[in-house]
């Protein structure tokens, strides 16, 4: 399972286990054998999902911060994310999930999207100033 599903999931209800979706097909012989010989898959308690959920937080900075931070207009905050991004362990994978999806904005995983294309440096709104601004 790719770590941004794990995300997904917990904004979703909790760290709860994660189920394989089921096939329409009959198992076989020996997959039912292996089935009923196969212990059953651990599940995390509540207090542990808890734990879980405490302990990806203190490590992603998107978890931790103001969500509207990764959608902002203004250059300082989309700056600001993406430095909170390079700090964060699961960048590269979350980068990687914003392109298999195809995310239209924001920030994932360190760098700015726009209209789905991953771009140095987002643009504010409106005219370009005619003079720098100190």
């Amino acid at each position: 399972m790719r770590p941004t599903t794990l995300l997904d999931t917990m904004s979703q209800g909790g760290s709860g286990a994660w189920a394989r979706p089921s096939t329409t097909q009959e198992p076989t012989h020996d997959q039912a054998t292996v089935r009923r010989d196969a212990r059953p898959a651990a599940t995390l308690t509540q207090l542990e999902g808890r734990e879980f959920d405490e302990l990806v937080a203190g490590l992603v900075p998107c978890r931790n911060n103001d969500p509207e931070l990764w959608f902002a207009e203004q250059s300082a905050q989309v700056e600001q994310a993406k430095a909170l991004c390079k700090e964060c362990p699961l960048a590269a994978a979350c980068l990687t999930g914003a392109v298999d999806r195809a995310e239209p904005w924001g920030v994932w995983g360190g760098e700015v999207f726009v209209d789905g294309v991953v771009v140095a440096k987002k643009r504010g709104r409106g005219r370009p100033r005619k003079t720098e601004v100190a």
